[in-house]
């Protein structure tokens, strides 16, 4: 692409994280406070729910992905939640340990996990920045 040809990002369709059992991981993100919007066995997918948002969190099998430790440097994906260090409790009550405490960020508070195969899920709040926060 030229420096004279440009096109627009429009926003996200999905964020796909590989999972090695569908139902497996399926249980997973529901402990971790998911709602499954739909799930599709035929294909080896099922979409998380992410708030009101049509894009969300989509599971995608991948049968020889293995449970692993996160490597190291992988991606993470951050979603926004009132209250990241109640999250985290909430977490720790459905049996999904952080990776570690909840950490002050600039805007608030973040906390993460990671699943069964290594994928790395962040939740963060706004409460040090309440006007860059969702409205509803």
């Amino acid at each position: 692409m030229s420096d004279q040809e440009s096109f627009e990002l429009l926003g996200f369709d999905h964020v796909l994280l590989p999972v090695g059992d569908l139902d497996e991981a399926v249980a997973f993100y529901r402990r971790a406070g998911f709602a499954l919007g739909f799930r599709l066995d035929d294909a080896g997918i099922a979409l998380l729910k992410v708030g009101a948002e049509t894009p969300g969190v989509l599971l995608r099998l991948e049968e020889a992905l293995g449970h692993r430790t996160p490597p190291w440097g992988t991606p993470r994906v951050w979603l926004e939640v009132r209250d990241a260090r109640a999250t985290a409790r909430a977490l720790a009550a459905a049996g999904i340990e952080p990776l570690d405490a909840p950490a002050s960020v600039s805007t608030g508070w973040t906390v993460e996990f990671a699943d069964p195969w290594g994928n790395i899920m962040g939740f963060t709040d706004y409460s040090k920045r309440p006007e860059l926060a969702r409205s509803s």
